[in-house]
């Protein structure tokens, strides 16, 4: 909800503060809150109930559907960000961040002030926070959601704070909350005074999200429950320090290229993107990036970029420290399909391409793709080269002409035929005689799209007296209340 808040009020689009907002997901019976705002919360409305039914209590709800994708990717970049308290964080289930800060939080004057210190960072990134300290992951994760703010708990108090909790707050699914509701355990306390042997047999076979035993031996430290911190990416970065300011970077390129692109050779990985930074010596800094089309590590080739940039840099009074880092880092292995060694691939006009870019500019040089389209004229569209190819491409057209006009040029038709391509028609002011031809391929209007009254077409691949291939079709057809008598267009040439 922060998010979005915040998201909006860049939008210039913020709501009052008075109204009641949730954002809604998808769920099994229809809409389900996924947050709400603090006018809602106070209104009763809380997260995983129906929409349907907080709208009969609430009538004034303002309902919006929340970007499951952006909040995912949002919190796995604060999993990162969160590692200036402790080298160990991953991120929760259930939208938090779960931090092993085990020896690390006396050297942020104690408990109490680490958690005030992670507020107001966290404050300042425009997000509200519940925070809690407690010896195992699922006693902080309940504490956090059903305890006080700022909740801080000694190993010795773990079961008499985990007592007054619900037992929501041991991270079970629906069925078996509501299998513990119709038993009267609705607190942990009056789980926990349950013989042991009882709850055994009923959930022998349970999954641990649906075994309160479990979940509770996780919270009481008795079952283990480690971090697997996740890893940042590594970041593939050379640099050259100089004992003097120099005022030209070129001379030290070629090494920078080389050193960079065998780091990447033993990590098995390329780069489609190479960021270039020059330190001065009066604290100004001066970057120049490129970027290539295919994955490559190719030192001469990533120097040749860098050939018409480099003077975009102002060394001012002398440069000090030259860095270049490797973006845009994939997969890059190496391919042999010569018996005698090496490849036979498109490296070549890959290089060309990046040329031409660096030469004239990356919205300069386009590249055709396919598009999800059966209507000839919008079956493909311009790209960027520089662009990273589309993940999945459409199937195998058929066969289409090598040059496909902008604009269908209309004929004037001499004799025609009825079930056929005209015998001779009038093209370019000039007459055509059509001596064989295939087809026909029709081709509907696609309705989601094209405006009501489009008519359907009908392609014939002809050749004339001369051996010229055109690609022409019908517009229509007799008799289909969409117009008057067909009218013949060519579309393309296939030479």
């Amino acid at each position: 909800m922060d998010r979005w808040q915040r998201v909006m009020e860049q939008q210039g689009n913020a709501p009052p503060d008075d109204i009641p907002i949730v954002l809604a997901r998808e769920g099994h019976h229809g809409p389900v809150i996924h947050a709400a705002n603090r006018v809602a919360r106070l209104n009763g409305i809380n997260p995983g109930s129906r929409v349907v039914d907080m709208r009969a209590i609430c009538p004034d709800l303002q309902v919006e559907y929340a970007d499951l994708a952006g909040d995912k990717a949002a919190l796995d970049r604060l999993v990162l960000w969160a590692r200036r308290w402790c080298p160990w964080t991953v991120r929760d289930e259930d939208n938090g961040l779960i931090l092993d800060t085990t020896g690390s939080d006396h050297l942020l004057g104690g408990e109490a002030a680490m958690l005030i210190e992670m507020e107001t960072q966290l404050s300042l990134l425009g997000l509200e926070a519940q925070l809690a300290v407690a010896p195992t992951w699922g006693a902080a994760w309940a504490l956090a959601r059903f305890g006080p703010v700022r909740s801080i708990c000694a190993p010795d108090q773990v079961t008499d704070k985990l007592g007054a909790l619900p037992v929501t707050a041991l991270r079970l699914n629906e069925e078996t909350l509501l299998l513990l509701g119709r038993l009267g355990l609705k607190t942990i306390g009056a789980l926990m005074d349950v013989p042991r042997l009882s709850l055994t047999r009923r959930f022998v076979k349970a999954k641990l999200e649906a075994n309160p035993l479990l979940r509770l031996d996780q919270a009481l430290g008795k079952l283990a429950e480690p971090v697997a911190s996740v890893d940042a990416r590594p970041r593939f970065r050379v640099q050259s320090r100089l004992a003097e300011p120099i005022l030209d970077p070129t001379p030290y390129l070629p090494g920078l290229c080389e050193a960079l692109c065998e780091i990447l050779d033993k990590a098995g990985m390329g780069c489609r993107r190479l960021f270039l930074t020059a330190y001065r010596t009066d604290g100004d800094i001066s970057h120049v990036t490129v970027a290539t089309s295919a994955t490559t590590r190719d030192p001469t080739h990533l120097h040749s970029l860098f050939r018409d940039k480099i003077e975009r840099i102002n060394p001012g009074f002398g440069l000090d420290l030259i860095t270049l880092e490797a973006g845009a880092v994939e997969e890059l292995q190496h391919r042999q399909n010569r018996l005698e060694g090496g490849s036979d691939d498109d490296l070549h006009l890959t290089q060309l391409v990046d040329r031409l870019c660096a030469k004239f500019g990356s919205r300069a040089v386009t590249r055709p793709v396919l598009r999800q389209s059966h209507i000839p004229e919008r079956a493909e569209k311009s790209a960027a080269a520089l662009a990273a190819p589309p993940e999945t491409e459409t199937a195998a057209r058929q066969e289409r002409p090598i040059r496909l006009f902008d604009h269908p040029e209309e004929i004037s038709v001499l004799y025609a035929v009825p079930e056929g391509p005209p015998a001779q028609f009038v093209w370019r002011r000039r007459p055509f005689r059509v001596v064989r031809y295939a087809g026909p391929e029709r081709i509907a209007p696609e309705w989601w799209h094209d405006r009501p009254g489009t008519r359907l077409r009908d392609y014939f691949k002809i050749e004339d007296q001369s051996g010229q291939r055109l690609w022409i079709y019908r517009e229509g057809l007799h008799g289909d209340g969409r117009g008057g008598a067909p009218r013949w267009f060519v579309h393309g040439c296939f030479a």
